[in-house]
C-alpha cells in the first residue's frame, strides 16, 4: 500500500505538489500529466528520493522521513534515461552490481544475474559493453539491475521515452507479468490503457483520478 497524507512539496518559491491525499492499494497504477505537474516528484516520493515538506507519505507501512533508506530496499526505482543507472563495463557486471551489498556467494550472484538476463531477453549480451546497448535494451538492462534485488513495488519515471515503437510495446509486455505493484509515470497513454487506475496530476494537484479511459479522457480536455 501506498498512502500519501495531504502532502505538498515545495522547491524554492513554487509549490510542486499540493495537498495530495490518495491511497494506491491497485497493482498498476499510471500517473499523467503536462510537464511540471508534479509527476516526477509525485514519483519520487514513494521511495523517498523526495520527501514531503507537510504531510505524509507511507509506503509499505513505513514513513518516508524516517525510513528512506528501508523503504529504496523495497521499493525500486527506473528513471528515464538509464545511462544514469549504468554504472558497470559489462550488462552482467552491472547486474552483479546491484546485489554487492546482500552478502551473496559469487555462484548465487552469477545464478541470479543469468536468471533475470534470461528473463528480460538480455542473457546472450552478458559480456556486452552496458553503454553500447540500443536504447531499448538499455532500459532492459536498468530494469534487470532493479529487478534482481527481487522489489515489492516498483517505480517507473518515464520507461518508454527514449524508445522505439517495437520496444515501447515490449515494455508494455513486461509491465503486465510483473507480479510487484507498479506506478507508471508516462507521457505514452497507450502504455496506460489497460492500468488499473491513473491519476492525473494538474499543477500540483490530483484533478482525476480513475480507470484509464476516463482519466485519460479529462487528461486530453485539459490538454485541449
Amino acid at each position: 500500500m501506498i498512502e500519501l497524507a495531504d502532502v505538498h512539496v515545495r522547491l524554492g518559491q513554487r509549490d510542486v505538489l499540493r495537498g495530495i491525499t490518495v491511497s494506491l492499494p491497485e497493482r498498476r497504477v499510471g500517473v499523467i500529466g503536462a510537464n511540471g505537474s508534479g509527476k516526477s516528484t509525485f514519483a519520487r516520493l514513494i521511495n523517498g528520493l523526495a520527501r514531503p515538506s507537510s504531510g505524509d507519505v507511507t509506503v509499505l507501512g513505513l514513513d518516508t522521513r524516517r525510513h528512506a533508506a528501508r523503504i529504496r530496499r523495497r521499493v525500486g526505482f527506473l528513471f528515464t534515461d538509464p545511462d544514469a543507472q549504468i554504472v558497470m563495463p559489462t550488462v552482467a557486471e552491472d547486474v552483479a552490481f546491484s546485489l554487492r551489498r546482500k552478502g551473496l556467494s559469487r555462484e548465487e550472484v552469477e545464478h541470479r544475474v543469468q536468471e533475470v538476463l534470461a528473463r528480460y531477453g538480455l542473457r546472450e549480451h552478458a559480456d556486452h559493453p552496458a553503454h553500447h546497448l540500443s536504447g531499448g535494451q538499455k532500459q532492459l538492462l536498468a530494469l534487470c539491475s532493479v529487478m534482481v534485488l527481487e522489489p515489492d513495488i516498483l517505480v517507473m519515471d518515464e520507461p518508454t521515452t527514449l524508445l522505439d515503437l517495437r520496444h515501447s510495446r515490449q515494455v508494455a509486455d513486461l509491465l503486465r507479468g510483473l507480479p510487484q505493484q507498479v506506478v507508471v509515470v508516462s507521457h505514452d497513454l497507450a502504455l496506460l490503457e489497460d492500468f488499473d487506475r491513473v491519476l492525473v496530476l494538474d499543477q500540483g494537484r490530483i484533478v482525476a483520478d480513475a480507470e484509464p479511459e476516463a482519466a485519460i479522457g479529462h487528461y486530453r480536455k485539459i490538454m485541449s
